[in-house]
């Protein structure tokens, strides 16, 4: 959950920005492209908008749960949204235990069920979302814990909640490339959140997030949310692939630049195993102004 519905008006350096965008991502749409007929795509907009609402609404109960039993409503909760949307999921691997750091590439919003499927924790997203209708809400009684992207002062308050989510035998999740990309073009994994796991004394542990074909999951740029919404569920045959990487123990490394380095050349890593085809130039940032889904440095 985090992408703004429209750019911020003033650019702000220290953020970054992705080349892609909806027309560009779609001009690759992979073997598996194809849409469905009309009336499943609303029947599947319809079941996947309603189960979110559930989420909302359940939210409340589940939060009295302990935490083993609220971690499993979680994850069959994403799995529910995703199956309702008509996306295929794919899971390889096994997490950790005890309290980790999860990073991911970021693709489209769909990577937080996805993510949340596979390790449920609090997740990281910009003070913007909790203003949202519907999401908003859901975000916070989720636990989520919000950081303001335009003060450069708040982030070491955001680091120090992420260190007590840690220490406390939590998990947090981190998309750190801090903008969308399409999966065809990558961002450098930026890191401050890594500093959160040093702190703590945590595991990292990286995922790589992938989608056949690539093309309707993306949410990037400008892109509306209702498009997006749209593309998915006509979508044929969409699959989300997330794969469970080796964790990172946090003492191995001497800061978080190095660590973060680490968790993104593993990432890289499993993305070349899978021959991920590429048609953009890597670009690691640039002025905010055309950035999208940004999570902090």
């Amino acid at each position: 959950m985090n992408r703004a519905p429209a750019p911020p008006t003033a650019a702000s350096p220290w953020l970054p920005t992705a080349p892609c965008t909806p027309g560009r991502c779609d001009e690759h749409p992979g073997p598996d492209a194809g849409t469905v007929p009309s009336a499943l795509a609303v029947l599947r907009l319809a079941a996947g908008l309603s189960a979110v609402l559930a989420g909302v609404l359940l939210a409340p109960a589940t939060a009295l749960l302990p935490t083993a039993a609220r971690r499993a409503a979680a994850r069959r909760w994403c799995r529910a949204v995703l199956r309702a949307f008509g996306v295929r999921t794919r899971i390889t691997g096994v997490p950790a235990d005890g309290p980790l750091l999860v990073v991911a590439n970021h693709v489209s919003w769909l990577d937080i069920p996805l993510v949340a499927a596979a390790l449920p924790g609090r997740m990281l997203a910009k003070t913007e979302v909790g203003s949202w209708p519907v999401l908003g809400p859901l975000a916070a009684r989720g636990g989520t814990l919000f950081i303001d992207r335009d003060r450069l002062r708040a982030l070491p308050g955001t680091v120090r909640a992420m260190c007590t989510v840690l220490t406390g035998g939590g998990r947090v999740i981190v998309f750190p490339e801090g903008s969308t990309w399409c999966g065809r073009a990558t961002g450098v994994f930026r890191p401050a959140a890594f500093q959160a796991a040093l702190d703590a004394g945590a595991a990292v542990q990286p995922v790589r997030i992938g989608y056949r074909p690539d093309g309707p999951a993306a949410f990037v740029a400008d892109d509306p949310l209702a498009a997006s919404l749209w593309r998915i569920a006509t979508a044929r045959a969409l699959t989300a692939e997330l794969w469970i990487l080796d964790p990172l123990p946090g003492g191995a490394y001497t800061d978080r630049r190095s660590l973060a380095r680490a968790a993104q050349r593993a990432v890289a890593s499993e993305r070349a195993n899978r021959s991920f085809s590429s048609v953009h130039q890597r670009v690691s940032s640039s002025p905010a102004s055309a950035s999208s889904a940004r999570t902090p440095a």
